[in-house]
C-alpha cells in the first residue's frame, strides 16, 4: 500500500512529475531537472490551491524534492527565483506501482470521478 493517499488530482501531479504524456517518449521519465509551480500548474490544469497542498504531502511522504533555482538564473532573466520540484529516488521507484494499481483499482466508467466545487453532488462524471 502507497504511503501517499492516489486522490485523482494526485495522480495527475504525479504523471506531470514523471513526464507521462510528454510527446517524445511514452514511458515514464522523471524529470531530473524538475518543473517550477507555474509549470506545472499549466501541465496539469490545477490551480495553486490544489496543486501546493499535493506536492506539500507529496514531499512530506519522501516521493517529492523541491529546491530553489541558481540566484544567477533568475537574476539574468530578471525576476525572482523558482521553487522547481522533481521526484525523489524514493518517489521513482514507488510513483509508477502506484499509479498503476490506482489505475487498475479505478472504476470502468472510462471517466474519472473529479470533486468540483459548487456542484450539487460534489463530482462530474
Amino acid at each position: 500500500m502507497p504511503d501517499v493517499k492516489m486522490t485523482p488530482h494526485t495522480q495527475t501531479v504525479l504523471r506531470a512529475l514523471l513526464g507521462h504524456g510528454d510527446a517524445r517518449d511514452h514511458r515514464t521519465v522523471v524529470l531530473a531537472d524538475g518543473l517550477y509551480g507555474l509549470e506545472l500548474s499549466k501541465r496539469t490544469g490545477l490551480p495553486n490551491g490544489t496543486l501546493f497542498p499535493i506536492l506539500e504531502r507529496l514531499r512530506q511522504a519522501g516521493w517529492v524534492e523541491r529546491y530553489w533555482e541558481r540566484d544567477e538564473i533568475a537574476e539574468g532573466e530578471g525576476r525572482p527565483r523558482r521553487r522547481f520540484y522533481r521526484v525523489s529516488s524514493k518517489g521513482a521507484a514507488a510513483a509508477p506501482q502506484a499509479l498503476a494499481e490506482a489505475t487498475a483499482a479505478a472504476p470502468a466508467t472510462g471517466r474519472a470521478r473529479v470533486a468540483r466545487p459548487g456542484l450539487a453532488g460534489g463530482s462530474v462524471e
